[in-house]
């Protein structure tokens, strides 16, 4: 089976060392070589990596990998399977990937549960919101079989997060003509410059969210695998900004 994952990273990083994971240097355009493919090579939009954030690395791959199924993973952030070692040697393998596709047509994320607010909620109150209420008005604008699935994100309380996928060859096809079209589109109705670096990168939040829009209008049988991080989550620090966003409307101001 023809498998290919790219590891979307900024910096030289430790990365597996199995086959199907190919490491991606995202936003490579202008920066200095860290040793890896660059996503500035081929069809590639490398220059909006300071605010599309992994998506320059999942263009990358869809217009430039032939494969038959095609992944994005990150560098902190894997699929892993198995409880023993270190984080890294959980990281799905290849043999692994296979045996999960014998019969599905992609692996995601396992969902991640929201428990005391939905998912747009959750947007809200820790990023800005607007860009996310601008990508629904495109959604109905030109693209009107999703909008039902967009409005669902108001009552809905998991997703597959991260942009972590592997799809199947038409399914990405498919995903990404539609994903980017609303992205481009809302390129160009939001100036990123009127936020900080931080919300700047918001085309990378609000396709977490899009991802599942597609899906339920696009359904197909795929497998589930938990996400590890390859390092320390500090999940009180993650908690409290959480909760102080929730509370008193402070958004996030860094990643976790």
């Amino acid at each position: 089976m023809d498998v290919r994952v790219i590891v979307a990273t900024h910096k030289a990083y430790a990365m597996p060392s199995d086959e199907m994971y190919l490491p991606l240097h995202v936003g490579a355009q202008g920066k200095a070589s860290i040793g890896f493919m660059g996503d500035n090579t081929g069809d590639n939009i490398s220059e909006k990596n300071a605010t599309f954030c992994e998506l320059t690395g999942l263009y990358w791959a869809w217009k430039n990998l032939d494969a038959e199924y095609v992944g994005l993973a990150h560098y902190r952030r894997h699929f892993a399977l198995g409880r023993g070692g270190t984080p890294m040697e959980r990281v799905l393998t290849k043999a692994q990937a296979e045996r999960l596709l014998h019969g599905k047509e992609g692996i995601l994320p396992k969902k991640r549960q929201y428990y005391i607010e939905n998912l747009y909620s959750h947007y809200k109150n820790t990023c800005y919101v607007e860009p996310l209420d601008i990508a629904g008005e495109i959604i109905r604008e030109q693209h009107p079989a999703y909008a039902a699935a967009f409005e669902r994100l108001k009552t809905r309380t998991s997703a597959h997060m991260f942009n972590m996928l592997i799809l199947r060859r038409d399914h990405l096809d498919a995903y990404c003509t539609f994903l980017f079209s609303v992205l481009f589109e809302l390129e160009k109705r939001v100036d990123a410059s009127e936020y900080d670096s931080f919300h700047a990168r918001f085309f990378g939040r609000v396709s977490e969210l899009l991802l599942d829009v597609w899906l339920e209008q696009n359904p197909f049988p795929y497998a589930e695998v938990p996400v590890r991080s390859m390092e320390p989550v500090n999940w009180l620090k993650k908690g409290g900004a959480f909760l102080l966003a929730k509370l008193t409307g402070k958004k996030y101001k860094k990643s976790f």
